[in-house]
């Protein structure tokens, strides 16, 4: 038997098909009223589909995610975020909105409603990386991880075969990764 320790870092799952629709449901929830929608530039029809969704708690919208984090593009987000007086997050696509969803958050302390259009798994860790002069910074804490994950089915539905693919076989990855990992424990 191998001696480990388990941190659970809840958070609030909505699954389903339309579950986009229950998005301002859950922003309201948290008890919030100025959202800060966060998207990569390729995903413009997810982010109107959840811009429908959440009408009017839209203060801003930042739709220059890159993958990695790096941190002038959350600089630059965070100005956004500052000048639309935002007190939530609600970031829709894969690893690159949620990264920069989790930098906000260390950083502000504001709750997250991710809607994950990819495979990942990112938006039910603790963890984030960023990219500053071109190294990879990784760290851990209990104020990255989202709140609420939104799972829309029909967001990944539309996803194109290629990062269908790819997506899902950087999901196994990390479920590989975990098995070895040095904080890998007996917990699902």
């Amino acid at each position: 038997m191998r001696t480990f320790v388990y941190t659970s870092h809840p958070s609030r799952v909505v699954f389903g098909s339309g579950t986009v629709d229950r998005l301002r449901e859950e922003v309201e929830r948290l008890g919030r009223q100025r959202v800060l929608l966060l998207a990569a530039p390729n995903l413009a029809w997810a982010s109107a589909r959840v811009r429908e969704a959440l009408g009017d708690l839209v203060a801003a919208e930042f739709d220059d995610a890159a993958m990695h984090t790096p941190v002038e593009v959350t600089e630059q987000a965070m100005a956004v975020l500052r000048d639309a007086s935002a007190d939530c997050l609600v970031a829709v696509g894969g690893g690159s909105t949620t990264g920069l969803s989790k930098a906000l958050a260390l950083r502000t302390g504001l709750p997250q409603v991710i809607l994950p259009t990819t495979y990942a798994g990112s938006e039910v860790t603790p963890v984030l990386g960023e990219t500053r002069d071109g190294h990879k910074i990784t760290q851990s804490s209990p104020a990255i991880v989202p709140g609420t994950v939104v799972y829309d089915v029909d967001l990944t539905l539309t996803m194109p075969v290629p990062l269908s693919v790819t997506s899902g076989v950087n999901a196994l990855a990390h479920a590989v990764e975990a098995l070895y990992s040095a904080d890998a424990n007996a917990v699902p």
